[in-house]
């Protein structure tokens, strides 16, 4: 593996997670306001395992937005290329938890900070001195987001980093499923390291047997080395 000053860099969402957190005295549902989205949380835990991370992404110029950038730099994880936008507000997202562990979310994102992110506002030098480069596809939702993310996967991969897909499927931020299918498509067409959840190997295979759509798309995407199928409470499975 390359030579590098930080383990991974990841591009995409950060958010506040409304998580519901028991009633009020009047009964009525109280929600918290938890640091959220999938490449911060990636991050967070790599941090808590001793690697050196940054994060790329956009947050409104707002109380949401010190208070993520805060939680960010608190977890150690370099914040050189958070940007804040002065106009548009931090997305916020509304969690509810389903039986199983599974999630529902409902947004507030038209639009919302995290894609408005450009490929002018990028770090260059810091896509260019990571291992691995990891990224979803709330960044691809649209633009300028989406080609921010596209021309910081090209530079990370020129650079020699491997790159690390999640396709996270958020079905209400797309305008069709045509669109999100294409997208994640492309995610594919990407990646060395594949985090697929049960739900989204569906979506994009047809089936929900995890060996046959793994390899399914390990016949469609050769270029995928590592392919990890995660099914919520029922653990993870690792094809490679």
């Amino acid at each position: 593996m390359k030579q590098a000053n930080f383990d991974v860099t990841a591009l995409g969402e950060l958010l506040i997670d409304f998580t519901q957190d028991g009633l009020s005295n009047q009964g009525n549902p109280r929600f918290e306001a938890n640091p959220g989205g999938a490449p911060y949380n990636v991050l967070a835990m790599l941090r808590k395992l001793g690697k050196r991370c940054a994060f790329l992404g956009k947050v409104g110029q707002d109380g949401f937005g010190r208070q993520l950038a805060q939680v960010v730099r608190e977890a150690g994880i370099d914040t050189r290329a958070l940007r804040f936008d002065p106009e548009i507000p931090t997305t916020l997202a509304i969690v509810q938890t389903l039986p199983g562990g599974d999630r529902d979310f409902s947004f507030y994102r038209k639009p919302g900070a995290d894609l408005r992110l450009s490929a002018e506002e990028l770090d260059e030098d810091l896509l260019q001195d990571c291992k691995i480069f990891h990224f979803g596809t709330l960044s691809l939702t649209g633009e300028p987001c989406r080609g921010a993310t596209q021309k910081a996967v090209a530079l990370a991969r020129e650079a020699g980093a491997l790159i690390s897909f999640d396709p996270n499927l958020r079905p209400p931020l797309w305008d069709s499923q045509e669109e999100a299918r294409a997208q994640i498509a492309w995610g594919l067409g990407q990646c060395d390291i594949l985090k697929i959840a049960d739900n989204e190997l569906l979506f994009m295979t047809g089936t929900d047997d995890f060996a046959e759509g793994a390899a399914m798309l390990q016949r469609q995407y050769p270029t995928i080395p590592l392919l990890n199928v995660t099914a919520g409470a029922a653990g993870s499975h690792a094809f490679y």
